[in-house]
């Protein structure tokens, strides 16, 4: 009776441990798209500044309060993973470093936020231009966790549907402003 009910315990663990890091990810790919459209200004038109910058702060503190979740959810196991191994990069698995480091340049990035009032403008730029290679790894420790559990061919799909969106507008913000003005893309500035 002991044995069943620490399984289904671990069970239950584990399920809320998946959920949690597929709204992670779904909200990491949000909140990146969204970022991009803030700082280029592409919805200004449709509503103020102020609102677009609290949207992208609120998808933003999901994706981290999600995969903090994620993380917190194997302390929580009948055999739990040790705290160091969920915190310190580079002591298991790479595809759980990628997790690691992830989530820890997403933290620096929000932290950067805070912080804005008190550094210079471009210290807090290179802090907060953290969030792309951690998206970057986020997607890989999502991918290669996925392929490690066998899950892959039935998450694929909705994986896709959202890195794509956030993908486009990383590189489209890449290119040039006049690029995108000759292409159509975008209107001459003032």
């Amino acid at each position: 009776m002991l044995v069943l009910a620490a399984a289904s315990h671990d069970d239950g663990v584990r399920e809320l441990s998946v959920l949690s890091a597929r709204l992670a990810y779904a909200l990491m790919c949000l909140s990146l798209t969204w970022g991009v459209v803030v700082s280029t200004g592409w919805f200004d038109r449709l509503t103020g500044q102020h609102a677009l910058r609290g949207t992208h702060q609120l998808f933003a503190t999901l994706t981290l309060a999600f995969a903090f979740v994620h993380g917190v959810s194997f302390l929580l196991l009948t055999t739990p993973t040790p705290a160091a191994d969920l915190i310190i990069p580079f002591r298991g698995v790479l595809r759980d470093t990628f997790g690691i480091l992830a989530f820890e340049g997403m933290l620096t990035a929000a932290i950067a936020v805070g912080l804005k009032r008190w550094t210079s403008y471009w210290r807090w730029l290179w802090l907060h231009r953290l969030a792309y290679p951690a998206f970057a790894l986020g997607v890989l420790h999502a991918f290669f966790q996925a392929l490690a559990k066998g899950t892959l061919s039935s998450v694929y799909l909705g994986g896709l549907t959202l890195l794509v969106p956030a993908v486009t507008v990383i590189l489209l913000r890449l290119v040039p402003a006049k690029t995108l003005e000759a292409a159509g893309l975008a209107e001459d500035g003032p």
